[in-house]
């Protein structure tokens, strides 16, 4: 809580017309406080009772495998949809996938995917979210065992599912996708083959929100039982990157700003705005040592993706065979998950989704005016090609070796120069609503 004080002090000292504009969002908020712990733990015991979400297990059972998980969260799915007055579509998004590492026939595949249009048909912009319904244990290749994925990853799945039936009753200007995809123990195969969907038919992701493992609060080693701590993993270097993208950021020292970073970034103010009792912590990296989540794909498409996981993992609840030893109990069950804190981190994405997709898009063509030696820094932008017109913009600043943008200074002209060395630190531009909506934030590139 201790950078929500700093940007409450920031925000005392900045005029009044900025103070106007910084404020939570009551409808927001109402949509934050319907995130249910008990539809969240319905939804989690529900997809335990398949018996196996295996991506090669059956597909022709109505109460087992991973045919009848799939066609009962479509069901769920629709019965959200209409609520929406026709704006949310549910959909199987198919796909044959070859034989190859952990397939070992050609298999059809479907994630499934609700689709809440965007109400303004001139912003483009895509946001998704999404979790894997699919499940394993030991043996990745046993697809007929008793494999409950409760924590891995029915947790990311149910917030999925229970922002989709929030959210399908409110409206907003993007459009918002609510995925569960199928594959990821086998080599994210569903996540990769959403994330060339969406670029080869040129969808503007401009966000991607990955939900894996985010129910367990008590670490394996310990006896520490954290219920407010959830970790955020994204990219410095994009992972799409040339070489000579690449040689650009280390000269500006910009290896901490990759718009997958801001979106960290992002993800920890807004959450911790309107979450209480939830630290998002950053962890600069893509993904935890030896493992890699569905964010994956879309990063290496050149999309901004993030990865949510909880912050002490219990390793014996993760791909394990149902069993006791030495007193240990082994597997994913769900009277090991802590409904509450599925609740938290549902509520933390809901409240990132329903921003960005509220707010004007990006600023376009960033730059910073390196042309003069001068203490000073000027700095020059457009507005959003597409999609409402900002009321405002924030300019952003840190110090080169802080982690969190610590000052915001509100223009509405798209240029401004602040008396603060461009050499001294860090900086970025946001457009903003009259409601106090944030695009994400763009790092300026050098222009002499």
């Amino acid at each position: 809580m201790k950078h929500l004080k700093l940007f409450i002090l920031l925000l005392l000292s900045l005029p009044a017309a900025a103070q106007t504009i910084i404020k939570p969002d009551a409808g927001i908020k109402q949509m934050v406080d319907e995130i249910s712990s008990k539809n969240i733990e319905a939804t989690i015991r529900k997809l335990v009772t398949f018996k196996s979400r295996h991506t090669l297990s059956d597909t022709s059972s109505k109460t087992t495998g991973s045919g009848a998980a799939r066609n009962w969260i479509k069901a769920e799915m629709e019965k959200y949809a209409t609520l929406s007055s026709g704006r949310m579509t549910v959909q199987f998004d198919t796909f044959t996938q070859p034989k190859g590492t952990r397939i070992d026939k050609p298999v059809k595949l479907k994630n499934v995917l609700a689709i809440l249009k965007g109400t303004d048909p001139t912003d483009t912009r895509v946001y998704i979210v999404s979790g894997h319904y699919d499940s394993r244990i030991n043996d990745v290749m046993d697809a007929n065992g008793v494999e409950p994925g409760a924590n891995d990853d029915a947790s990311g799945t149910a917030l999925s599912m229970e922002l989709a039936r929030v959210m399908a009753k409110r409206s907003f200007p993007a459009t918002i996708i609510f995925a569960t995809v199928v594959g990821e123990e086998q080599g994210l195969y569903g996540s990769a083959n959403l994330a060339k969907r969406a670029k080869a038919e040129n969808w503007n992701v401009d966000a991607m929100l990955n939900n894996d493992i985010v129910g367990n609060t008590h670490g394996m080693e310990t006896d520490l039982k954290d219920n407010r701590s959830v970790r955020v993993f994204s990219d410095g270097i994009p992972t799409n990157a040339t070489d000579k993208q690449v040689a650009a950021l280390k000269s500006l020292g910009g290896e901490n700003d990759s718009p997958s970073r801001e979106l960290a970034r992002y993800a920890k103010e807004t959450g911790e705005r309107y979450v209480d009792q939830l630290d998002v912590k950053l962890i600069y990296r893509r993904d935890r040592y030896l493992r890699g989540g569905d964010h994956l794909p879309f990063l290496e498409q050149g999309f901004s993706a993030v990865r949510f996981t909880e912050m002490n993992e219990d390793f014996n609840r993760q791909h394990q065979n149902i069993r006791t030893e030495n007193g240990v109990d082994y597997g994913d069950l769900p009277d090991f998950v802590d409904f509450n804190y599925v609740q938290k981190v549902a509520r933390m994405n809901l409240s990132v989704l329903a921003n960005l997709a509220s707010a004007p898009a990006r600023p376009q063509n960033v730059g910073i005016i390196t042309s003069d030696l001068t203490n000073k820094t000027k700095l020059t932008w457009e507005a959003p090609a597409t999609g409402k017109k900002p009321a405002g913009y924030y300019v952003l600043m840190r110090e080169t070796t802080s982690a969190f943008w610590e000052r915001k200074f509100y223009v509405t002209d798209t240029t401004t120069t602040l008396a603060y060395s461009k050499d001294n630190y860090f900086f970025a531009v946001q457009a903003v609503d009259a409601d106090g909506h944030e695009s994400l934030p763009v790092f300026p590139k050098p222009i002499r």
